[in-house]
């Protein structure tokens, strides 16, 4: 464990690049590095944030009064001794790099993370938000998640049915304490099938790139190339030479709203189902494009150039990444981001949800008609 200079800039470790100083900054680098460091902060009253990859979170240009951990903690190991027996185990460490965990099951025959390959952040992080892209989310594969619980300051571990996962939502997000979570992932188990053929192919865009039906399943080699050229293309693949990879991913969820409350929307208007009967899913993308917002959002516009200058804009490749130019703030992020808020809000009368922690600040206050 290693304590870093006070005001060590917080913008060099989220994918956004945004974000003042820590007060604290902590790198814990085993499981008991992180109980350490966590009931440390706690015992001395501290405000914790909790930090790995920096792929969803937005900190405020102020930075963070408090301590921060970021979780450093790496390697896993797989369990096949009852692979004939329901699959194969792999436990991982929160502070594992994802996408060189679902490589490494692909390029073993171990089946289920594939559509999930090219998401940037940490295998910790994917139980909170229930990280999940092109069909698939790890709703799907988790067995156990291995956490410190705060509160009762002991380790605490929940089954996938404990955890209540939702559309980008789980118990572990839910659950706080004064403002952080309640639950510090420690350590992630995913149960995979044992194969070469993937998970049934769910997203129509991927079946179609695949050359399948939907529902039908394809070579998890293939569909690991195919989900990362794709999310290339839309600029959701980490790239140090391309601005439109400095982000948080998709900034705005996809709203999940009344079945009855899509009357008014145009008969184009994407709708997707829900575990819920009466209600659907909408595409955010969709309603931010006719709302009159177009890729690069925020470079050419004179609203969206008065709003932020120009730093910060939607990604030229995809109107759902909210991007850093070079030289943004958070404040500017927000700035574009309210804009694009407000807008589909007088459009369609919905108002899109950012999907990132914003941490010591917001979207701006909805604009008065």
């Amino acid at each position: 464990m290693s304590q870093q200079p006070t005001g060590t800039p917080l913008a060099d470790l989220t994918t956004a690049g945004v974000g003042g100083p820590a007060r604290t900054l902590i790198e814990a680098r085993s499981e008991q590095e992180i109980i350490d460091a966590v009931r440390t902060a706690d015992d001395a009253g501290e405000p914790l944030l909790i930090l790995a990859g920096g792929s969803n979170l937005v900190i405020a240009d102020e930075g963070f009064e408090g301590t921060v951990v970021r979780i450093a903690s790496d390697g896993f190991t797989v369990n096949d001794d009852d692979a004939t027996c329901g699959g194969v185990m792999v436990r991982a460490q929160a502070g594992q790099d994802w996408d060189e965990l679902v490589e490494y099951t692909v390029k073993h025959a171990l089946s289920g993370l594939e559509a999930l390959s090219g998401i940037p952040g940490s295998t910790g992080a994917t139980p909170v938000q229930n990280v999940g892209a092109y069909g698939s989310d790890v709703s799907q594969t988790i067995a156990t998640v291995r956490t410190w619980d705060r509160q009762a300051s002991a380790v605490k571990s929940f089954t996938n049915f404990e955890l209540h996962f939702g559309y980008r939502d789980s118990l572990l997000k839910q659950t706080t304490v004064n403002g952080s979570p309640r639950y510090v992932v420690l350590a992630v188990e995913f149960q995979l099938a044992l194969g070469r053929m993937s998970a049934p192919v769910k997203y129509a865009e991927l079946a179609r790139a695949l050359g399948v039906e939907a529902g039908k399943r394809a070579y998890a080699n293939d569909v690991r190339r195919e989900v990362l050229r794709l999310r290339a293309a839309k600029g959701m693949v980490l790239d140090a030479q391309d601005r439109d990879t400095f982000s948080t991913g998709s900034f705005f969820t996809n709203p999940i709203i009344d079945a009855a409350a899509t009357a008014g929307l145009p008969e184009d208007a994407p709708r997707y189902p829900v575990s819920d009967p009466d209600k659907v899913k909408l595409s955010a993308a969709w309603l931010i494009e006719r709302a009159g917002f177009a890729k690069g959002f925020g470079l050419a516009d004179d609203a969206g150039f008065a709003a932020a200058g120009g730093r910060a804009s939607l990604s030229t490749k995809h109107t759902l990444a909210l991007t850093n130019r070079g030289g943004a703030a958070a404040r500017d992020l927000l700035a574009v981001a309210g804009l694009v808020a407000d807008g589909v809000e007088a459009k369609f009368g919905i108002r899109l949800q950012p999907e990132p922690l914003l941490i010591g600040c917001a979207l701006p206050a909805p604009s008065t008609p």
